[in-house]
Order: C-alpha cells, then structure tokens, then sequence
C-alpha cells in the first residue's frame, strides 16, 4: 500500500491507496502555509502518522509516500520551489524521511495527476501521455515510457508556460504569448471581459454575471455559448483555437499517443471535448497518419491523491 498527499495552497488532502488504484481512507486539514514551511511539513507528517493508526494498517505495510506540490522538486526530493506556498529550496523527503521513515517522492502535482491518467485513466494502456490541466494557469504531466518526465532539472512539464502568440495580457511568469494566457479559465474569462468592454453587451453572460464584471466565470461562459450565445461562442472558439495549436506543439515535438484534458475548464465535459477535437482533426499535420488521441481525464478531485501514490510505487520499483 502506498499513501499519497496532495499538498495545495488550501488544503492538503492524504490517503491510503492500494496496489490496484482503490483509495481506501482520506483525511485532509487546511495548508495555512503563511505559518512557514516547518508547520505545514508537520502537519503532512501527523497526517501520515493518523491514516495508518486510524486505517489499522501496519506502519511496515507502506511501501512508499509520494507527494504532489504546486511547484517544482528536484530529483533528490528537494522543493526548488513553491511560489503559491512560499517556499524555497526546502528538503523536503529529508524531513519527512526522518521523522517518518517511509521512502518519499515528490513531484509536480500535475505531473502526479498525469501518473493517475496513466495508471487508471485515460492514458491506461499507454507507454506515451500528457495530460493538461486547464484551471487557472495550464499545468502539464507528462508520462514517456511508462514513467513521469520531468526533465533533467525538474522543469520539463512547465507546458503552460511555452510561448504560442502575443496576446493582450502578459502573463503572471512576465512573459507574453503563454499558453496559459489563451487556454485556461482566467484567458477566457479575461478574454469575455474584454468583449463586453469594447461594447459587445448583446450577452446573457452579464445577465448572469448580475451585471457585474468581477462575477463572470468559465462556466457561465460554456454555459451561454452552448445556448448560441454570440460573445460567449467568440471566447470559448477563442480558446478552442489556441489550445489546439498548444496541442499540435506538444503533438510535433513528442507525438505521445494520448492527450488528456483535465482542470476546472474541462467540466465543459462533452462540448469542449467536441470542439477541440474538430478544430484538431481540421489542422492535423499528417493527414493521413494516426495521431494522439484527444480526452477528457476520468479523475477530478481524487487525481492529486491517488496519482500522489502511484509516484510512490514507481519510486520504490
């Protein structure tokens, strides 16, 4: 058995997985990182320490911890960092091997996402994935032969932030033209903000935003663009068109044999599914050759979690 932790800038959620992907007992407890990272390591170890009394598990009987941080790890388990947290060059494993003395690993928590696809989703089956997780950046895992990359510096899935076009906005990194500029839910809510501000008010998004701005928000967006809303159809084929051309960049350089739509944006479900697939089958390079397959991911709020775990047990193959 393995126990997996989701470590978030909210809350930091930890469960005990078996071999066969089944989340057998959960428990979380807010981050409250601004009380520094000593605390906020301790917690993660109590948890630990109350999964495997309350769960009546033997301590022997955990192979391996695994960790997904908002951040990035170095391969020795050190945090390089986590801006959202406030850390910074953090040994991390160090600290939870010794007071805990399990084996830890620890990744990116889209990466460890990504590892949840491969093993029970929808890259199982695959040697080659990426999965994109289209919430409030663009986060990238990335799985190439059956195990999660990286990178030789622990920055290669850093997807969202390759550049694909200049747009109206910079993004938070200080660059222009990222990925997730055009592709998550702050690019398209930002992007439907703009219309309605050049005077295309002719739009159920601010009546159901109650008039105001501030309160327009991804779903509200899909919302009115799969009723034919005019402003609503421009943001969401907006964002269509340039997550494929993501899609095509990643397609071109790796040809992996799925990519996997996953964060708070692909709750569009069906309809954006749709759309992307169509915009992507009309662009397609090689026409004639097969090509990656585009999906929605299976998991949502259990990704981190289980997909934590299953960084465990290939740590400790």
């Amino acid at each position: 058995m393995y126990i997996g932790i989701d470590l978030g800038g909210t809350n930091i959620a930890a469960g005990l997985v078996d071999e066969s992907g089944k989340i057998l007992y959960t428990k979380s407890t807010p981050t409250l990182a601004s009380r520094g990272y000593k605390d906020v390591i301790s917690d993660m170890n109590r948890l630990v320490k109350e999964i495997i009394e309350e769960s009546k598990v033997e301590k022997n009987e955990i192979k391996a911890i695994g960790i997904g941080i908002p951040g990035l790890a170095d391969k020795d388990g050190n945090v390089i960092f986590c801006v959202n947290l406030g850390w910074e060059n953090i040994p991390l494993r160090k600290m939870m091997e010794e007071e805990l003395n399990i084996p830890v690993f620890i990744d990116n928590d889209a990466t460890v996402a990504a590892l949840a696809e491969y093993e029970f989703g929808a890259m199982k089956g695959c040697q080659s994935g990426v999965l994109l997780t289209l919430g409030t950046g663009v986060g990238g895992g990335i799985v190439l032969n059956g195990e999660v990359y990286s990178g030789a510096h622990g920055v290669g899935s850093e997807i969202g932030h390759m550049i694909i076009g200049e747009n109206f906005y910079n993004c938070n990194c200080g660059k222009n033209g990222c990925f997730e500029t055009f592709a998550s839910s702050t690019a398209i809510i930002r992007y439907a903000q703009k219309l309605i501000k050049e005077g295309n008010t002719d739009t159920k998004i601010l009546e159901l935003a109650e008039g105001d701005l501030e309160k327009i928000n991804a779903k509200i967006i899909f919302d009115c663009a799969k009723e034919g809303d005019r402003v609503a159809k421009m943001a969401v084929d907006r964002l269509v068109k340039y997550l494929v051309i993501g899609i095509f960049n990643i397609v071109n350089f790796m040809d992996p044999e799925v990519i996997a739509l996953g964060g708070g944006v692909s709750n569009a479900g069906e309809y954006l599914l749709n759309l992307v697939r169509q915009e992507y089958e009309k662009n397609k390079f090689f026409k004639t050759l097969p090509a990656a397959k585009i999906e929605l991911a299976k998991f949502k709020n259990d990704a981190g979690i289980l997909g934590a775990a299953m960084l465990g047990k290939h740590g400790v193959k």
